[in-house]
């Protein structure tokens, strides 16, 4: 009998630089404790996807994309964002004529899909490009080595007028399987769109699933949504039913392959944004930065387990947390929408809403957001701030401005500081560094130090140093004829460092 002894060091290794995560055990060997043997390490490779940015012909467009500075990878690395492939349908084409200048035109868009909208040259410094009008595409990238932890991309457009009127941002976001959006609808007031976008070389298959008050809405085309290889596809959500339904849960999920999603939402009378996905479902939730100013708070949360769920709704203030006046409880019954009408709760104070079980035994999983109305009568302006996770590490937002940036801090357990970097500007500047401390319980809402010399847009890194977790939001605000035009993204940790335990197992292979 002879043996022979197999390695799995490298195989784990490669395994870990792909997910960030890898243990391999052999057989009757003792597991040897993760605390002891994990390393923490740079991500290697990051991708990220954004939607097409309006359908309005009077959009205006900036990208921004940036790597923070601090730890990279390998010594070098790319991060470029490129134009998604339009879809071409012309499978029942049967002129020639036709079906050959299809081809031709398939062609030009496929070699212009290779050439970069924009792409990070350096850790530390944002770059920007613009895009005008309703043509501008869908972008789909990868960051790789150095330029890869804490990649992130930001596109903020401007609507003056007609039925997408607003300032609408959106962080372009990571592929992923599971999207959860409460707050769409499928009002005749509204017209949401939700944007499905597949950044992989094959096809990706989706399906939409649609809650109102009442459960589950009919669909019968919802499901087996196709979505061509780095390709964009827009589903309007009122097309997939025919119940109106102002406040809805739209569930994304995919049979096959990864996709971004993130859903335009247009109102009539309140302007436009973009509502994210809320973060992944947890008995406790945290939205960050509701403005001072707010002249109406809507929640709108969903319980998508068997259980009911009843949570403690509280304000975290600029001093205190607080229940807002008839609506200390809010109760969410299985696989159905529920919300609340909270008016101007902050009532000139920054605030920030926070979601806990009322029975600590029975923390019932649920997603949330928030629907928030700046203004009044015909000068209102919307936004959406999604439950998110705490900053974690190190998060970041681009695209901040001269005028115009609020970043709102909140620590819902104990008392936090955090440094915040204000990056170079994307045409030149000195970057900037302060400290806050952010008191329990409560929201501090600041005016970031821009950088000295301050050309073009900067980023904001937030790093909790001490204390309890940090969830943070930034607000951009820009007024056009008398309309206070704002928009919310908030600063989930950019997940830069992944815990790769090392593998000192091999395996036996016993041949008789």
């Amino acid at each position: 009998m002879k043996s022979t002894h197999l390695s799995l060091i490298a195989g784990a290794a490669v395994l870990a630089a792909v997910t960030g995560f890898a243990t391999v055990t052999a057989p009757g060997a003792p597991a040897e404790p993760a605390a002891k043997s994990a390393a923490l390490l740079p991500v290697e490779r990051a991708g990220l996807v954004c939607p097409a940015p309006s359908n309005s012909d009077l959009a205006e467009t900036q990208y921004t994309a940036f790597t923070p500075a601090g730890e990279g990878g390998e010594a070098k690395g790319a991060a470029e964002l490129k134009p998604a492939l339009p879809i071409v349908d012309d499978e029942d084409e049967t002129d020639p004529k036709k079906a050959k200048k299809a081809e031709e035109a398939a062609k030009k868009a496929k070699a212009k899909a290779e050439k970069p909208v924009l792409a990070v040259k350096e850790p530390g410094k944002p770059v920007v490009a613009e895009a005008n009008g309703s043509s501008a595409p869908a972008l789909v990238g990868t960051a790789t080595g150095k330029l890869a932890p804490g990649w992130t991309a930001q596109q903020t457009t401007e609507v003056t007028a007609g039925g997408s009127r607003g300032l609408l941002g959106v962080t372009c976001t990571a592929p992923d399987t599971d999207f959860w959006f409460p707050g769409a609808s499928t009002a005749k007031s509204r017209q949401d769109y939700i944007h499905l976008t597949n950044p992989d070389d094959t096809g990706a298959v989706a399906d939409i699933e649609l809650y109102g008050p009442e459960g589950a809405l009919k669909s019968d085309v919802g499901d087996g949504i196709t979505v061509p290889a780095r390709s964009s596809v827009a589903v309007l959500l009122s097309t997939l039913t025919a119940e109106a339904v102002d406040q809805l849960t739209a569930h994304v999920t995919t049979r096959s392959g990864r996709i971004g999603a993130v859903v335009m939402s247009a109102d009539d009378s309140a302007g436009s944004d973009w509502i994210t996905a809320s973060e992944d479902p947890s008995g406790t939730l945290v939205m960050p930065g509701i403005p001072a100013d707010a002249t109406s708070v809507q929640l709108v949360a969903f319980a998508p387990g068997e259980d009911d769920a009843d949570v403690k709704v509280q304000l975290m203030g600029k001093n205190a947390t607080f229940s807002p006046a008839g609506n200390a409880t809010l109760h969410i019954k299985s696989s159905m929408t529920a919300s609340a009408d909270l008016k101007d709760l902050t009532r000139g104070e920054p605030g920030s809403l926070r979601l806990t079980p009322v029975r600590k035994d029975r923390a019932t999983p649920i997603v949330a957001a928030l629907r928030v109305v700046r203004g009044k009568g015909d000068k209102q302006e919307i936004a959406y701030i999604p439950a998110t996770g705490p900053v974690g590490a190190r998060a970041t937002v681009p695209d901040n401005r001269a005028k115009g940036s609020t970043l709102s801090l909140t620590a819902p357990g104990a008392t936090a500081k955090v440094k915040v970097t204000a990056s170079a500007g994307s045409g030149g500047g000195e970057p900037a560094v302060e400290t806050y401390t952010v008191k329990a319980g409560t929201t501090l809402a600041v005016t970031p130090k821009a950088p000295e010399g301050l050309k073009g847009s900067y980023a904001l890194t937030v790093e909790t140093t001490s204390g309890g977790p940090v969830h943070a939001s930034r607000s951009l605000a820009l007024a056009s004829d008398g309309v206070q035009m704002f928009t919310v993204q908030t600063l989930p940790d950019d997940r830069g460092m992944v815990e790769v335990p090392s593998a000192r197992q091999h395996l036996s292979v016993l041949d008789d």
